[in-house]
């Protein structure tokens, strides 16, 4: 599954750092304004250690992760629904991606420029909320107008539907309320998904802090007030040092787990990072396994075999017939494919099966 998130933020908060972290790249990252014109793309294995364990016991010839795209969208500035900046250029960008994720600068330094001229999480949350708040409202009063004669008359049922829907929509956001703090129903959400909102999309906010606080940032009052913020917007938090996350991808593994026993963490910001997106996005994974290749699937949460199957390729779905399924956790418990058919724990599932993460599949198809 083609699966993007895009990483926002004002000019000079550390995105392109981050992003040259996340990819291992050496994309631009200056301290100035717009550095960062066009969208960098970079895919980047999920860190997954079930696909480690299970690539001991088949040994196979090849082992594939699955993968998640970032891109390094331009910085924004207050009016880009206006045009200012680099205005429709980063809306028309960041429209593309399944999910946003804000970084925030969350300390202090004289040596690294504001584009506002002081740190303020809460007004650089504000600032590109608004400027999404205000494009999604610009979608919705140019497509009104086009329904409100069928809605009137009522002789549309679906027009009546998306029109007041729309309308209790516009007046949220008027209230400075994105659409994802709204509780829609799974039907309202179908009659808007094409309209591609951006603030209907999930959203991480990333606290870049200072390397010195790495290890313990109770006391960042910055942090604090972005934890506060991301409760009002549904949105989930994960806190990084940028700088330290780039310097961390310059080391070998073994050089990268001594330096981060030296800073007194378990877990990088990075996989962190990508694990929360996997989350917002409601993602799941399966595997297939084997001794050819051992490889991880990403899938959304709520589908089903079928669906999975289509996943590896169309023909797979078109002509599915049953799935042969384990649970990881059955099969690390028996410890090898034949002691879990002995025990039982091998299953075939059918099209109505929903699929759980951690699943291993062996599709059965008829073309």
């Amino acid at each position: 599954m083609g699966l993007t998130a895009g990483i926002v933020g004002l000019p000079n908060v550390g995105k392109s750092t981050l992003f040259n972290a996340i990819t291992k790249a050496k994309v631009l990252a200056a301290n100035y304004p717009f550095a960062t014109i066009e969208p960098n793309i970079g895919v980047v294995e999920v860190p997954d250690e079930r696909v480690d364990v299970l690539t001991k016991m088949y040994n196979p010839k090849k082992t594939i992760y699955t993968t998640f795209e970032f891109r390094d969208i331009a910085g924004l500035v207050k009016g880009a629904s206006k045009g200012e900046g680099l205005g429709n250029q980063f809306l028309s960008h960041i429209r593309t991606t399944d999910a946003i994720v804000q970084v925030i600068r969350c300390f202090n330094d004289d040596n690294v420029v504001h584009v506002d001229g002081s740190v303020d999480p809460l007004r650089d949350i504000e600032t590109i909320m608004i400027e999404l708040i205000f494009a999604d409202i610009e979608v919705i009063e140019k497509r009104m107008p086009k329904i409100r004669k069928r809605a009137d008359l009522r002789l549309d049922n679906e027009a009546v539907e998306e029109y007041n829907l729309l309308d209790r929509i516009l007046n949220s956001l008027k209230d400075e309320v994105p659409i994802r703090a709204l509780e829609l129903s799974e039907d309202e959400l179908k009659l808007i998904k094409n309209f591609s909102f951006l603030t209907a999309k999930p959203i991480l906010y990333v606290c870049n802090i200072s390397e010195e606080e790495i290890n313990d940032y109770s006391s960042n009052e910055y942090v604090k007030q972005v934890e506060i913020q991301a409760k009002k917007d549904k949105a989930r938090v994960v806190v990084i040092s940028a700088k330290i996350e780039q310097e961390l991808q310059e080391l070998d593994k073994e050089e990268k787990e001594m330096f981060m026993e030296e800073l007194g963490i378990n877990q990088s910001g990075l996989d962190e990072l990508v694990s929360a997106s996997y989350e917002v996005l409601g993602l799941k994974t399966f595997f297939t396994a084997g001794d050819k290749e051992v490889r991880a699937w990403t899938f959304k949460d709520g589908m089903k075999a079928p669906e999975c199957a289509g996943i590896i390729h169309s023909d797979f779905e078109k002509g599915f017939i049953r799935a042969e399924t384990i649970s990881y956790n059955d099969l690390i418990k028996t410890g090898s494919e034949s002691k879990a058919k002995e025990m039982g724990k091998f299953r075939l599932e059918g099209k109505d099966y929903k699929a759980q993460d951690g699943d291993i599949f062996h599709f059965r198809f008829n073309l």
